[in-house]
């Protein structure tokens, strides 16, 4: 059930009131894009709203939003009346039955609450729902003690979680800065790796493959070449020029990778048409089209600096056609656009022969449990030094000449 309006006092002077929202059409857009700002287009009230209308997130998913909003009184007023308060604090948050379309894994937690006959679900998550990439997850007003909001909410998360039965609380692809704050806090932290490839002001592809060591360089060329050779052809759709077909044919991809595997996508068909029609200059769409066909497609999302590489598939399969569509062809748009980053999504090895380099990714966590929350620290410590280790080892398989 939801927890609204609940009077919350961290000065004397201070009177904030938290509510969590059930829908993000409880909030209004402007109110929640002004402490958002535009740079990281997951955390749009747009891209919220569509997860929503297309029905991809709701309690029957799994994702059942929960949102925070946080309202401050002016001089101590506290006359609750709405309309004079504030909105100087909004955090994503869902309520969720399962593990499904976090990339932070969790599995052997949940487990082993099972294998002791405790309930690991429902429990919070703060998070861009099937979107591991790194962002700001609590949106602060400027005119705000940052400070103050992060133990506002460390204090009154966890209230509710007891509250209400949920047995923890995960923080998912914040900023580093944030991560850092939440584990001063008591929100423990944890470390995970990616490949993201990044603009060293290159002038184009053949610039950036000038790194390469030589025979590495050529490897990358026989790829590109051998889709060319194939008679493929790649079209750059941008916003607007996006169509419905588009998106028609896009989606058949999309759910490919998905059977395939035997599993259901994630979004619905609608998800894309609502995104479409509400943040289209946050969409890149690379179609590949053979014998005036198309037979795959990747999208990407575009922020201030940032191409952030999310959603593919085709129909039919080719070799290097995957590294060509969702990795070549994105590079090749950063440079041309002067984007500084390309964030690639979670997982895959063969990304750092081709020049992605491995970046730490963090997660903050929660739990209700004393006994569990001490086991899950010794794990989370032994697993940070693997992790450190992995990512050094796996920055010396980078495609780059020694003395770079």
């Amino acid at each position: 059930m939801p927890f609204p309006g609940e009077r919350l006092s961290t000065q004397p002077t201070d009177i904030f009131h938290l509510h969590f929202l059930t829908s993000i059409k409880e909030i209004d857009a402007a109110d929640w894009n002004t402490l958002a700002g535009k740079d990281y287009p997951f955390m749009q009230h747009a891209f919220f709203l569509a997860l929503e209308q297309s029905n991809s997130t709701s309690a029957i998913t799994g994702w059942q939003p929960y949102h925070v909003v946080i309202k401050k009184c002016a001089d101590g007023d506290d006359e609750n009346d709405e309309e004079s308060m504030a909105t100087v604090a909004i955090m994503p948050l869902f309520l969720k039955d399962n593990s499904q379309g976090e990339y932070v894994f969790d599995w052997s937690w949940a487990d082993a609450y099972q294998r002791h006959g405790m309930d690991y679900y429902p429990k919070f998550v703060t998070a861009i729902p099937f979107t591991p990439c790194p962002g700001s997850r609590i949106c602060v007003a400027e005119d705000q003690d940052v400070g103050e909001i992060h133990r506002l909410l460390c204090q009154t998360i966890p209230q509710q979680a007891k509250k209400i039965n949920v047995s923890s609380w995960h923080v998912l692809f914040p900023q580093q800065e944030e991560s850092d704050a939440l584990a001063t806090l008591g929100i423990q932290s944890r470390i995970g790796c990616q490949y993201q490839w990044f603009n060293r002001g290159y002038t184009s592809f053949d610039d950036f493959l000038a790194r390469f060591s030589s025979r590495k360089r050529k490897n990358i060329r026989k790829e590109r070449q051998k889709i060319y050779d194939a008679g493929i052809e790649f079209e750059f759709l941008e916003g607007a020029d996006i169509q419905s077909s588009h998106w028609d044919k896009f989606y058949l991809f999309y759910q490919s990778t998905y059977f395939v595997r035997g599993r259901s996508p994630y979004l619905t068909a609608q998800f894309f048409t609502e995104i479409g029609n509400s943040m289209p200059e946050n969409l890149l769409l690379v179609m590949a089209k053979k014998d005036g066909e198309y037979i795959a497609g990747a999208l990407s999302f575009i922020g201030a600096d940032t191409l952030y590489g999310r959603y593919w598939g085709c129909t039919e399969e080719y070799q290097f056609l995957h590294f060509e569509t969702c990795y070549y062809q994105g590079i090749d748009y950063c440079i041309d656009k002067g984007l500084q980053r390309f964030d690639s999504g979670a997982q895959g090895e063969h990304k750092i022969q081709r020049g992605f380099e491995p970046v730490l990714t963090c997660s903050n966590h929660w739990i209700a449990h004393t006994e569990f929350d001490q086991a899950i620290s010794r794990f989370l410590e032994d697993e940070e030094q693997y992790i450190r280790r992995y990512q050094k080892e796996a920055t010396a398989y980078l495609p780059f000449k020694a003395d770079d």
